[in-house]
Formats: C-alpha cells, structure tokens, sequence
C-alpha cells in the first residue's frame, strides 16, 4: 500500500515540481516510529538548497490538501538527494551510469558484500547492472547509491 500511495503521489506532484525548476527523484511514504512521513526528494542541475525545498513545499502543500491522497495525518517532507544518493529506480540507475557507486550484495563477491566501482551499464531490459566490467542482477544488490570523497 505504501508503494501504490508513494507512486500515486508522484503522479500528482511531478507537474508542480517540474514547473518549480526541479526533478521530483523520489517519493517514499514511510512510517518512522509513530510517524507517517511522505518524503518527497527533489534535485536540479544547478543543485537544491534550502530555499528550494521550501518553495517545493509551498507548491505541493494545497495539491496534496487537495488531491488527499493519504487517509491518515503525516508529515511533510521536502529535501535534496544528497551526493551519495541511493539509485532505487530504473531512471536513477540509467542517469548515473559513469559515475562510482558503493553496491551492498546480497551475498560476497570475492569475500566482500561492499562493491565500490563505476556504474558502467545498466539495461531496463533485463533490469541488469553492470560495475565496472561485472554484471548483476538488480534483485542480487540490496542497495546502490553514488560514492562521493571527501
């Protein structure tokens, strides 16, 4: 249910966040503790500030009053990605082939279950990604988001 209402909400708010001179990157209806969140991430070229979100937020708030599209009371969120984002679609996977990435397996490759390599290819296809020459199975990596040095 958590999906259909995270995939429902996007559908309403790509509009309104693409004509506020952004990227709607994702959109996760979570509960944290007590707390339902709607956590709606933004990105742009340019990057997000705080002024970003808050002028997203502004946006959204009376379309979601509006569209209601979650029976219970939560909570708000509006924020960037981050430099070590997590790649959880199809599109994040294909935007960001070039660029290193750290990819938690299921299960080791060589010993390790922490592969850090660059995102060479993926393929929507056969939902098949490839790190540095290696191919894997999408459903065989727990997690994947970019790689950032500090």
């Amino acid at each position: 249910m958590q999906k259909n209402i995270a995939s429902a909400v996007a559908d309403i708010l790509r509009p309104t966040v693409e004509n506020e001179g952004c990227e709607l990157w994702d959109v996760e209806y979570v509960k944290e503790g007590s707390r339902q969140i709607l956590r709606i991430t933004i990105d742009s070229e340019n990057g997000i500030d705080i002024n970003d979100c808050e002028r997203v937020h502004r946006a959204i708030d009376p379309i979601l009053d509006e569209a209601d599209p979650i029976p219970v009371q939560y909570y708000l969120e509006v924020s960037s990605p981050g430099l070590e984002r997590e790649l959880r679609t199809r599109e994040h996977l294909t935007k960001c082939i070039g660029q290193r990435v750290v990819a938690k397996l299921y299960t080791a490759v060589n010993g390790s279950k922490e592969l850090n390599a660059i995102l060479t290819a993926y393929s929507p296809e056969t939902d098949i990604v490839t790190l540095d020459e290696t191919e894997f199975a999408r459903n065989k990596i727990a997690k994947i988001h970019l790689y950032c040095e500090f």
